[in-house]
C-alpha cells in the first residue's frame, strides 16, 4: 500500500513537473514571436532609402563600393538613402543586383525574401586590343562576354587588358567595360581612364588637359609610376576611342 501510494505520488509529481516544465517555455516562445513580429513591422515601415542603407551595411559595403558595383553616382546614392531622391526602376534593379537581393526587397517585399537572385546578363563583344573604330564593325573581336543587364548598352564593349600602364588600378588580364565615345572632348573626360590611339598604337591612360603658353596640351598619364606621362603634340595622330566605365572581371 505504501509502495503503491508512493508510486502514485511520484507519478503525479512527474506529471505536474512535466506540465510546469512545458508551460514554463511558453512565455519565452511567445516573446520570441513578438520579437519577430516587431522586426517585420519595423522593416515594413522602412523607406526604400532606409532599406538600401540597412542592407548595404549588412553586406559591409561602403557607399563607394556599392556605387562602383551598381554603376551609379555616389551623391545620388547618398540622396536615395536619406530619402531626398526617388530612384528609377532601372536604378532600383541595379542596386538590387549589387546587393544580391530581389528588387522587391528594396521596394518593400518583406525581409523573408532576402535571398540572392539569379543574375540577369547580356553579352557584349570582348576585344584583346582597343578597336580602331566602331566596335560593332571591327573584325578583331575575340568572343562575347556577359555583363550585368543594367551595365549593357549598344555602344559599349569589353576589353581584356594586356598593358601595365594603369597598374595597380588595372592589371594585365583584367576585363574592363568601355563606352565607345570617339567624338568626346578631352576636356570633358579629364581624370577618366580612356582607351586611346596614339599614332595608331593603343594605350590606356588618364586624360589631362593643360593650358600652356604654347596652347592647350593633352597629357596622357598612367597610374603606374614607372611609366612617364605622354605629351600629345599637334603632330601626333591622337584619338579617344572609348572611356572605361568599370572593371568587370579579374582573375585571382
Amino acid at each position: 500500500m505504501g509502495d503503491d501510494s508512493t508510486g502514485g505520488v511520484t507519478s503525479q509529481t512527474a506529471k505536474i513537473e512535466k506540465y510546469c516544465c512545458c508551460n514554463a517555455t511558453m512565455p519565452e516562445y511567445h516573446y520570441a514571436m513578438r520579437e519577430e513580429d516587431q522586426l517585420v513591422a519595423r522593416r515594413a515601415g522602412e523607406s526604400l532609402g532606409q532599406r538600401v542603407r540597412r542592407i548595404r551595411k549588412e553586406r559591409r559595403l561602403t557607399q563607394h563600393e556599392l556605387v562602383e558595383s551598381a554603376g551609379i553616382n555616389q551623391g545620388f546614392l547618398s540622396a536615395i538613402e536619406r530619402g531626398k531622391s526617388e530612384p528609377s526602376k532601372r536604378t532600383i534593379n541595379a542596386l538590387a543586383v549589387a546587393l544580391s537581393v530581389p528588387a522587391a526587397v528594396l521596394i518593400g517585399g518583406g525581409f523573408e525574401h532576402d535571398a540572392p537572385q539569379p543574375l540577369e546578363t547580356n553579352e557584349l563583344p570582348l576585344f584583346g586590343s582597343i578597336p580602331a573604330g566602331k566596335p560593332s564593325e571591327s573584325q578583331e573581336q575575340l568572343e562575347m562576354f556577359p555583363v550585368l543587364r543594367h551595365l549593357w548598352a549598344a555602344d559599349r564593349y569589353c576589353l581584356r587588358l594586356n598593358m601595365d600602364s594603369m597598374e595597380p588600378t588595372l592589371k594585365p588580364g583584367d576585363i574592363v567595360l568601355v563606352s565607345y565615345r570617339p567624338d568626346v572632348n578631352p576636356v570633358h573626360v579629364q581624370g577618366r581612364i580612356c582607351a586611346c590611339l596614339v599614332d595608331g598604337a593603343p594605350t590606356l591612360k588618364r586624360i589631362s588637359v593643360e593650358d600652356r603658353a604654347a596652347g592647350r596640351t593633352i597629357i596622357l598619364r598612367g597610374d603606374n609610376p614607372a611609366i612617364p606621362p605622354l605629351m600629345v603634340d599637334p603632330e601626333t595622330e591622337f584619338s579617344i576611342q572609348g572611356v572605361v566605365v568599370k572593371l568587370v572581371a579579374r582573375d585571382l
